[in-house]
């Protein structure tokens, strides 16, 4: 008897055993096909063009085609969803991004949970916005500017490249710490909100910095604070905005996310290359370009970011009334 108990004993624990290591087997020969990375908008933007370095360093380091594939619309929830639905099984990724964090409570009938749906993998990089006036604006700093903006009350246009985009709600984010009042202007798209703050008719903006630093340099727009805790390296004299607003944080940031459930054991073979991606010189390079800095670390602290931001901007979105377009 005492045989059959300690043979039997022997079996389960092979049996409760056998998920682990099949688990153990399947990251060790992952990836085994192609891989798709979602993103939910066009090709073009900075998102994009780290996305596609990124997913070319897996190829080479994996072996295995990661094809990086544009999905855009509805504030990149198409994309998001899709990628929601995709099976748990580390073949379809998504790269997610600050408009993830927002979308969550702009949107009111999304089909998913951003929080609930997905796993984070690993955080890429993170991007200030940049607080930029005409230069007509007379206001050099950011204390001239809250005062004049208190001088003015609701007579400063503020652009965006839309409803709830990182550029409007670290603009509403501002409004509600400073205590000012702006006027917001939507565009569709930030390109065409650049093209009137360059021209004046609009005064102020909170674009990323990756597509105005060049008119900053120039001296077309003046920069007035990186939005940003810390300063940014690309334009090391121009303050934060948290120097004169205790607080103050808003940035564009982008990384890697699964469908909930996907194996860890995939989840940290991913973190892994990931991380090692953000050490190779040319994608540092080309991150430092777009004046970004690197956002290296653990999925459980790219969760815990995800999490404050989604946290953050519901506060903001429900303060300053914003709804989708």
């Amino acid at each position: 008897m005492k045989f059959l108990r300690r043979k039997f004993l022997h079996l389960a624990a092979g049996a409760v055993a056998l998920p682990a290591v099949s688990r153990i087997a399947k990251a060790q020969t992952y990836p085994s096909r192609p891989v798709h990375i979602i993103l939910g908008f066009p090709a073009g933007g900075s998102s994009d063009v780290i996305g596609r370095l990124m997913a070319q360093w897996l190829s080479e380091r994996l072996g295995q085609p990661f094809v990086f594939d544009n999905r855009p619309g509805a504030g990149s929830n198409i994309g998001t969803e899709m990628v929601a639905r995709a099976a748990p099984d580390g073949y379809t990724l998504l790269w997610t991004t600050s408009a993830n964090a927002i979308t969550a409570t702009l949107y009111d009938n999304l089909n998913f949970n951003f929080i609930r749906d997905f796993a984070p993998v690993a955080g890429v990089f993170r991007v200030p916005n940049i607080m930029e006036v005409y230069p007509s604006v007379p206001a050099h700093n950011v204390p001239e500017f809250i005062a004049y903006a208190k001088a003015n009350p609701g007579k400063i246009n503020m652009a965006s490249g839309g409803n709830g985009t990182t550029a409007h709600v670290a603009g509403e984010l501002f409004k509600m710490m400073a205590d000012v009042d702006m006027r917001h202007v939507p565009y569709r798209g930030s390109a065409p909100a650049l093209i009137d703050l360059l021209g004046g008719q609009v005064q102020v903006m909170f674009d990323l910095m990756s597509t105005s630093i060049e008119h900053i340099r120039a001296g077309k727009l003046r920069a007035l604070a990186v939005t940003t805790a810390m300063r940014s390296e690309a334009l090391p004299d121009i303050p934060t905005v948290s120097e004169f607003v205790p607080g103050y944080e808003a940035s564009t940031w982008n990384g890697v996310a699964v469908p909930r459930n996907t194996p860890g054991e995939m989840i940290g073979k991913l973190n892994t290359e990931i991380n090692a991606g953000l050490a190779d010189p040319k994608i540092k390079a080309r991150l430092a370009d777009l004046g970004a800095t690197v956002l290296a670390g653990s999925p459980a602290a790219f969760g815990k970011l995800i999490a404050d931001e989604t946290e953050k901007w519901a506060k903001v979105i429900k303060f300053a009334a914003i709804k989708a377009e």
